[in-house]
């Protein structure tokens, strides 16, 4: 999955960088070179949710979108509650994730 959405949006002009798990994510050098986050809710040792809660609690506001494959309303307000700028259940329509990325960075070049 984590493949198909990295060719998906470079293909409409975004760069990406895959990480395999949230901690390699924040064992790399992210700092001002990435404008958002897609986070898959479901990682294998720290949540999707558990790493967007650290980032706020760092001072990181980075706009994150969650996708899961889970359909749970309680888990959807977990992610709202955490800060996600969209929630998207898979399957989504890639116009779905294109329109929550245009939003997301969006949003950041509006502050």
């Amino acid at each position: 999955m984590r493949r198909s959405i990295e060719r998906l949006l470079n293909a409409h002009g975004h760069q990406t960088h895959g990480y395999a798990s949230a901690e390699t994510f924040l064992e790399s050098d992210f700092a001002g070179t990435i404008g958002c986050l897609v986070l898959d809710i479901h990682l294998a040792d720290m949540s999707g949710i558990q790493l967007r809660r650290w980032l706020r609690d760092f001072g990181c506001s980075l706009p994150v979108i969650f996708i899961t494959a889970v359909d749970d309303e309680a888990l959807e307000a977990e992610a709202r509650d955490a800060g996600c700028v969209a929630f998207l259940r898979k399957p989504f329509a890639a116009t779905f994730l294109l329109s929550a990325i245009d939003d997301a960075l969006l949003g950041l070049s509006n502050e």
